[in-house]
């Protein structure tokens, strides 16, 4: 991404969000009835101005914000008396009020008017079609199958599949009804979601988890001893065709294989070591057998089972290493409870921290098992962010990029609907979605306040030059959420009381209003000192932060001490 592929998407960014917020200013002071003297966008120098009845309008050089200028409103001032009763300073404090909310305001009004116009209409979206199920959590306990179409979850209506995890948010041990279409025919199931913590930087959730996703490669486990292992099959191979028919899901092989008699040519993409400049990597090999179709439907049709189980990938010296797990072997126990899919283990992990567990494994023919618990770490991100991890990784979670699983794991197929969203529900949606972005920032600038969020973790101009550059090119949907980000944040960050922002000269308003008078002149002088010291001091560690994030090493992580 070049130089104007950033600056321009962050001057429009900047430019939309102060012309935005200098409005809601200059429009309440003109139906206030106060002169308005100077409309600006950007500060400095202007590039162009022009001038309609009383207000000159100007773009200046620097797109860092903006301003209106008012008659009356620096406290030494000089106005005619023309101008005198028009002046901000003599207004009642209920306009003063009024005018300086106006800025923040807006800024927390537009986010929802983008939304709306952003989700209204046609959309395309992946449908709530189930693609895989995992054994031993509540789904599959329920009846739930793979080509269901779930289309309602207690009493909220389904139509795509990030319907499902927004109504399963806070309903973790809440028996629910899930109805599903399944054959032409509507069937109800009654199940109590598991409980996960959707972890940010920020907070924890509960949220309500299914154990069912839209779609995952067929990749096989194959056991010693099997028709499959006979056939020439491997763990870890991915299915790409039976009978010559293309699958790219477990939901389309388990379709492929439900009518196939007889013998099954099976096409499969394997990982094979290559050498090349003295490095060994992984390219995809193709390799074709031949395996008699066997009772049973899906993997078990080919003699085989879901690599879910299997380990892909164990982290040196991690706690599973230590524990003698190695890659290929098959988790069996957790506890006392057979193991039956590899999500279940995490969401178990999620909220054991450190607790010590004990694992079942099969390494070959042999039954194994140890006492273990993971291991905190904490990496030198903004956020310090602290992590919990077992050294364990599953075949979709694998993270190398040179590896047999990024060689082999082509594009899944996904099932798609378009759906019409009306003015309600767009308005709806979009107020549900800024009052949530309203909130998360609030939450970031009370911890940043209080000390509970470094200082290191602020932004400056660099970063959301950055941002707006990436989230362009992007497309114009994550643009447009950055804008609606970015606008909240600046009307929340006007809102705070520090001198010479609109948050201080809202409560001076609302102190002239209980006191009978306004500040004294010299109290608003020494106010907007210290205020443009504290708003020069910022913008130079955001700066810094910027400068040094861009030249920042890779995030490291190390052990942190955890409390017993």
């Amino acid at each position: 991404m070049g130089l104007l592929g950033t600056l321009v998407p962050f001057v429009v960014l900047l430019g939309v969000l102060v012309t935005v917020h200098e409005l809601g200013h200059f429009l309440v002071a003109k139906a206030c009835g106060v002169k308005v003297l100077k409309f600006s966008i950007g500060f400095g120098p202007r590039i162009v101005s022009f001038k309609k009845g009383e207000t000159e309008y100007q773009i200046a050089w620097i797109p860092l914000g903006g301003f209106v200028k008012m008659a009356g409103e620096l406290p030494d001032e000089e106005v005619s008396a023309e101008d005198a009763r028009r002046s901000f300073t003599v207004q009642p404090p209920w306009k003063k009020a009024a005018i300086v909310f106006a800025g923040p305001a807006f800024n927390l009004i537009f986010p929802v008017l983008l939304a709306f116009f952003l989700l209204l209409g046609d959309k395309t979206v992946l449908a709530p079609r189930v693609g895989f199920v995992e054994d031993d959590l509540p789904g599959a306990k329920a009846g739930i199958r793979p080509g269901d179409l779930i289309v309602q979850i207690g009493d909220e209506p389904i139509v795509s599949f990030n319907d499902i995890s927004q109504a399963l948010v806070g309903k973790a041990g809440t028996e629910l009804p899930i109805v599903v279409e399944r054959g032409g025919q509507k069937l109800t199931f009654r199940l109590s979601p598991a409980q996960r913590l959707a972890v940010d930087p920020l907070e924890k959730k509960v949220q309500g988890v299914l154990g069912i996703g839209a779609a995952r490669a067929p990749v096989l486990g194959v056991p010693l001893g099997s028709v499959a292992e006979a056939a020439g099959l491997k763990t870890f191979d991915r299915v790409v065709r039976i009978n010559g028919k293309t699958v790219s899901t477990e939901l389309e092989m388990i379709r492929a294989l439900h009518d196939a008699q007889g013998e099954l040519k099976v096409d499969a993409l394997r990982g094979q070591d290559v050498a090349v400049a003295a490095q060994s990597i992984q390219v995809p090999r193709a390799v074709s057998v031949t395996v008699p179709r066997q009772s049973g439907e899906g993997y078990a049709a080919l003699g085989a089972e879901s690599a879910s189980l299997y380990v892909y990938s164990v982290k040196p010296d991690s706690a599973a290493d230590k524990a003698g797990i190695k890659a290929g072997d098959r988790l069996t126990g957790l506890d006392n409870h057979e193991l039956l899919s590899w999500r279940f283990l995490q969401v178990f992990l999620e909220t054991a921290e450190t607790k010590p567990f004990t694992l079942k494994w099969k390494s070959g023919t042999e039954e194994k098992s140890a006492a273990v618990a993971q291991v905190c770490f904490q990496a030198n991100d903004d956020f310090q962010t602290r992590t919990f991890q077992l050294g364990l990784n599953p075949w979709l979670d694998s993270d190398d990029s040179t590896d047999t699983n990024s060689a082999v794991n082509g594009a899944l197929t996904f099932e798609k609907v378009t759906i019409s969203t009306g003015p309600v529900a767009a308005l709806t949606s979009s107020l549900t979605y800024v009052a949530e972005g309203t909130r998360k920032i609030g939450t970031i600038l009370g911890k940043l306040i209080v000390g509970d969020v470094p200082m290191r973790a602020m932004g400056g101009p660099i970063a959301i030059a950055q941002a707006a550059g990436q989230a362009a090119e992007a497309g114009v949907d994550q643009f447009v959420a950055l804008m609606v980000m970015l606008s909240v944040n600046l009307g929340l960050v006007n809102l705070l009381p520090i001198p010479v922002l609109d948050g201080f000269a809202l409560l001076s308003a609302l102190w002239e209003a209980i006191r009978r008078r306004p500040l004294s002149i010299r109290a608003r002088e020494v106010a907007n000192a210290v205020g443009l010291v504290v708003l020069a001091l910022l913008m130079v560690r955001v700066f810094y932060n910027d400068i040094t994030r861009t030249s920042r090493e890779d995030v490291t992580v190390q052990q942190c001490e955890v409390k017993a």
